[in-house]
């Protein structure tokens, strides 16, 4: 069935009433871009927003979503920011990561960008994010691997013995698999709601067999989820249905912790926050009546 995250016909249109920087993300977004102007930083953000829309509709993007420090807002990223230090060679990945912005914050904060790797379905995001930072691949060699998650990477069993491959060369690799069993920290934000039940199992599946079995390595994020496991409704501009499927705590636990990860390997924590926000269908940047009940999972899956 078609939908505004498809057809372009379907989409809301864009509108500037949604860009509002925090204190912390204007500071950010004018270290990374050389813009000190704030109006001149706004119209230059819109215009890369403009181009990624077009590509696809993801409400993230017309919501400015792709400007929020979301890593920094997550449950571990006191123990992300430490790892390099603690552990040479580490590496951090981002799937899902659009633009890379959560990436470049990582960086900033003490990552070797010749450690970290992101990975999208649609390779113009990562481009589109240079042009939103003002980057090149030589001023930010940052990998890059783009496709199908389902495809990049190879169903098997999560390690949990060290893998007998050595770490590859990040630069040189056209999927994920060379890494499985090498990664200390995965980030998977506003990802797996993107999919069905069964496919985020089957994802879960597969990201977790990317994950070093050093204890302490991790896979975090957080997405839209619910108090009780559900299926989450919207209708678009068009009164055309789509449905979502959300974990709740309980059962996003249980995913990991026995289903995808032997029971008792790996420590899951998760908390969820409910908020009032716009529909995503919603071309209008107010009226309550637009408002409805959103609940964010935050969560975390640790190595014992």
């Amino acid at each position: 069935m078609a939908s505004f995250f498809t057809d372009p016909s379907l989409r809301p249109a864009l509108d500037e009433g949604f860009y509002s920087l925090k204190p912390d993300e204007l500071a950010f977004f004018k270290t990374q871009t050389g813009i000190s102007d704030p109006e001149e930083l706004k119209c230059h953000i819109i215009e890369v927003q403009k181009k990624a829309y077009e590509i696809y509709g993801y409400p993230c993007i017309r919501r400015f979503a792709f400007t929020i420090l979301k890593i920094t807002q997550s449950l571990v990223y006191d123990r992300l920011v430490e790892m390099p230090r603690k552990y040479e060679g580490a590496i951090f990945l981002d799937i899902g990561c659009c633009f890379g912005t959560d990436i470049r914050k990582a960086v900033a904060d003490g990552w070797s960008v010749e450690n970290v790797i992101g990975s999208d379905l649609r390779k113009e995001f990562w481009e589109y994010g240079h042009d939103l930072f003002k980057s090149s691949p030589t001023s930010f060699p940052a990998a890059f691997v783009g496709g199908d998650a389902f495809e990049l990477i190879s169903p098997r069993p999560p390690f949990y013995t060290e893998p007998e491959t050595s770490r590859p060369n990040l630069q040189d690799l056209s999927s994920l698999t060379p890494l499985q069993g090498h990664i200390s920290a995965i980030h998977a934000s506003f990802f797996f709601h993107l999919f069905s039940e069964e496919k985020q199992s089957e994802l879960a599946c597969r990201v977790a067999t990317l994950l070093s079995t050093t204890p302490g390595s991790f896979i975090f994020g957080s997405h839209l989820g619910l108090p009780e496991k559900g299926f989450r409704t919207a209708v678009d501009s068009k009164h055309c249905q789509y449905i979502m499927f959300c974990h709740s705590p309980e059962t996003w636990k249980e995913l990991w912790d026995g289903q995808i990860f032997k029971k008792g390997s790996v420590r899951v924590d998760t908390k969820l926050d409910k908020l009032l926000r716009l529909r995503e269908d919603s071309p209008y940047t107010t009226a309550s009546e637009k408002k409805v009940e959103t609940y964010i999972l935050s969560w975390s899956v640790t190595r014992i």
